[in-house]
């Protein structure tokens, strides 16, 4: 067993406390930056070495009490450790570490929006069952711990989450994995053998409808600010909308372009999309079931005045930025859910000819690292 003490410098990218001791840079989960720890080293490499607290010998002025019972063993939230000012500063040095580090681009001081409530926000959840255990994945690993109630959702999850407990208490719920989600009316639930029915959201004036199988953002409190900053101030003959999901940017964008097309690998989404378009008279939007690879190769991407992109947390396939920048389109707004990938991603476009004129983060998951970023760009020279 090898023991260190360090003091934590800062949170980095994946919410790790990051210190230095013994001529090593060492990694820490469930850390706030000031504490000073005494940590156990579960992982080593030449000069790089993961760790966890065995002892706080000093706590930061950041450090509060985790308000949830399971923190620490519940592999989900991983910050509430810290309170909610400290967490939405260590989301801003994330995302201008990501920048600066992986993208070599200085974006400055970022801004992040703070959610409206730090817990009952989430609207979203995928539970495991096994037998009469429901919950979540224990922190790094795959044995799952029984979770009576979770204080990030909404009173209307935690409801189906005591309605899936008590199925499963009386052994009539089959299901491992369960997605549930829930609007402000209801909850729903979709196992592999049971369609859900959809739920509603209503962003910017527009209603949605979904399914919990579906892509929604989790968190329905900053939807209508998310929107609005990613489509804003847009305007032109042609936009694309890709990874457009149920159509969330796609109907926002149709009010200030003359045509909108959203390209969608799934189904589902795709058929939602449609659905929500034609239930709030929008007419000069189509919709494609594509993979977003697939569809940058056709002639379909061609002549857009602005591409919004909002790719899921694994990030844009290989080649996508690289066709998007070849394209040329006058603008590009890009919502990120990974500050890594974003990047990335990033250095493509501005190596491509494009400026970053706008960057705004918003905080649709309080309590764990995750956080949602705009970045909006403009063709240099056109």
């Amino acid at each position: 067993m090898e023991i260190v003490e360090l003091k934590i410098e800062r949170i980095v990218p994946r919410g790790l406390g990051i210190g230095f001791a013994d001529g090593m840079t060492i990694f820490v989960p469930l850390a706030a930056a000031g504490d000073r720890v005494r940590v156990e080293i579960t992982q080593r490499k030449k000069k790089i070495a993961f760790a966890n607290i065995v002892e706080i010998l000093e706590p930061s002025k950041d450090r509060q009490t985790p308000p949830c019972s399971y923190f620490g063993e519940c592999g989900g939230c991983d910050l509430q450790q810290m309170n909610y000012s400290a967490q939405l500063a260590a989301k801003a040095s994330i995302i201008a570490d990501s920048l600066r580090r992986l993208g070599k681009i200085e974006a400055g001081e970022v801004e992040v929006v703070p959610s409206p409530q730090e817990f009952g926000y989430r609207g979203r959840a995928r539970w495991q069952v096994r037998g009469r255990i429901v919950g979540y994945f224990r922190r790094e690993s795959h044995d799952v711990i029984d979770v009576e109630s979770c204080p990030i959702l909404t009173s209307k999850l935690n409801e189906g989450l005591e309605a899936v407990r008590e199925s499963a208490r009386t052994g009539k719920l089959r299901a491992q994995e369960i997605e549930a989600a829930a609007d402000s009316e209801k909850f729903v639930l979709s196992t592999d053998d049971h369609q859900a029915a959809d739920l509603q959201c209503t962003a910017l004036g527009f209603e949605y409808k979904f399914r919990p199988s579906s892509f929604f953002q989790a968190n329905s409190l900053l939807v209508d600010q998310l929107v609005s900053f990613a489509t804003k101030e847009f305007s032109g003959r042609r936009a694309l909308d890709l990874y457009c999901g149920v159509g969330l940017f796609t109907l926002p964008l149709a009010r200030n372009f003359t045509e909108v097309c959203g390209a969608e690998a799934s189904e589902d989404s795709i058929r939602s999309a449609r659905a929500n378009a034609e239930s709030n008279e929008i007419s000069n939007a189509t919709f494609l079931k594509s993979s977003v690879r697939s569809f940058v190769d056709t002639g379909e991407a061609e002549g857009a005045d602005l591409v919004l992109l909002d790719p899921p947390r694994s990030g844009t396939e290989k080649g996508v930025i690289e066709k998007i920048a070849a394209l040329r389109p006058k603008a590009i707004s890009y919502v990120s859910c990974d500050p890594s990938m974003l990047a990335r991603d990033l250095r493509v476009l501005v190596d491509g000819g494009y400026a970053l004129d706008e960057l705004k983060a918003f905080d649709l998951f309080p309590q764990s690292h995750h956080v949602e970023t705009v970045a909006k760009l403009s063709l240099k020279n056109r």
